[in-house]
């Protein structure tokens, strides 16, 4: 064979194949060191984005979980269309993607031995937007829990209010923290766990209404974006605006939880309450 005859040109995969960049800090990691270390930048501590049900495995005592609700999912009322097609045609892709129903998972389970109530965000199901079904499968979770007086814990991850539902996604603000109001009514403990990022109408109702607000390291946690805000207020912002720290320093927070150490310090919390 000649050295000049043409081969076959070596495919290279993909940078996104080989690692796992930071969001935070830009470093970059083989994808086995990053799942190694569950997700977690090794040089900045960011904590990386988990699915729900890498989430629950994490939270839940093995072989404890109960899925609930998972037959409540979206409603397309406004058959809503825009320039890049319609809604529901949107939202059916994710479904076939993430083989979820809806932007929560909810159930019960045990933490440690203590039943709880458990709902888990994910973000990669349309950005973890709180719709119509999610609301729902939320009031629901404190339904059951005062009937079967569980502890709520919710994880949240979302971008906001779903927009596609229009006013539908709107009302589920004010419907899950009502919700969440029945269930204090009852004498029943919710821990609030912010993961990154919680935003938008999530942040601006039952995230923030734990009795006790808790989040990983280096979380983005906030209403509206940075630029919007720069922009109204015309006035440059803190480099760690809207983190997980700066909102502990300035007390909207009340505690940063190592993911490591989340299950156990939501069992001490649910000791504490006698739950």
């Amino acid at each position: 064979m000649g050295w000049f005859e043409k081969k076959e040109p070596v495919k290279i995969p993909p940078a996104k194949a080989l690692w796992a960049i930071c969001p935070k800090c830009g470093s970059h990691f083989e994808k086995s060191v990053w799942k190694k270390n569950d997700s977690i930048c090794p040089k900045c501590n960011y904590h990386g984005r988990l699915s729900a049900r890498e989430r629950i495995e994490r939270i839940a005592d093995k072989g404890t979980f109960e899925e609930l609700f998972s037959e409540v999912s979206y409603s397309d009322h406004l058959q809503f269309k825009d320039a890049t097609g319609d809604y529901r045609t949107k939202v059916e892709s994710v479904i076939a993607k993430t083989g979820e129903t809806e932007s929560i998972v909810t159930g019960k389970c045990d933490i440690f031995s203590h039943k709880v109530m458990l709902g888990v965000m994910d973000f990669s199901f349309m950005g973890g937007s709180l719709g119509t079904g999610a609301g729902e499968r939320i009031a629901r979770a404190c339904e059951l829990a005062i009937k079967e007086r569980r502890a709520l814990v919710l994880f949240s991850a979302s971008g906001g209010a779903r927009m596609h539902e229009g006013i539908l996604s709107l009302v589920q603000m004010a419907k899950t923290s009502a919700a969440i109001g029945r269930l204090k009514d009852a004498g029943l403990p919710y821990i609030s766990v912010l993961t990154d990022p919680t935003t938008g109408g999530v942040s601006a109702s039952y995230a923030m209404l734990g009795d006790i607000n808790i989040t990983e390291p280096k979380a983005l946690i906030g209403f509206a974006g940075r630029r919007v805000i720069e922009n109204t207020i015309h006035q440059k912002l803190p480099d760690d605006f809207q983190s997980a720290e700066y909102l502990e320093k300035h007390g909207f927070i009340d505690k940063i939880v190592e993911r490591k150490d989340m299950k156990r310090f939501i069992a001490k919390m649910l000791d504490f309450w006698g739950f």
